[in-house]
């Protein structure tokens, strides 16, 4: 397993009793989709939020985040967070309000 278990029980647990979440093994971690959208996951060393491009600033003030890189590629509109800072309740509600309000406004796959 590529990801860290805790992380994802987090996320599940942040994530339950919300409509229209599921999970989805991606890029050797693990997704959090809304409505089919990616919203969240988990990969090896940390998290991701998917916040969109509107709400990367705010995302990235909070401390423990930074810019999403893959391949080698930044990805706008998502962040990195590190483990750490995964461990502390408020900023990880933060995140996930940024990334539910941008993910809820997506068109449904």
């Amino acid at each position: 397993m590529a990801y860290d278990a805790g992380l994802a029980q987090l996320m599940r647990d942040d994530l339950d009793g919300r409509d229209g979440i599921t999970e989805r093994r991606m890029f050797g971690g693990m997704c959090f989709m809304l409505d089919g959208n990616m919203l969240c996951g988990v990969h090896q060393g940390g998290a991701m939020y998917r916040v969109g491009k509107q709400n990367e600033a705010a995302a990235l003030a909070i401390p423990g985040a930074g810019p999403m890189q893959f391949t080698g590629r930044r990805m706008g509109g998502f962040v990195d967070i590190e483990s750490d800072a995964m461990a502390d309740d408020a900023r990880r509600m933060q995140w996930l309000a940024l990334a539910e309000n941008f993910v809820s406004g997506l068109p449904a796959k």
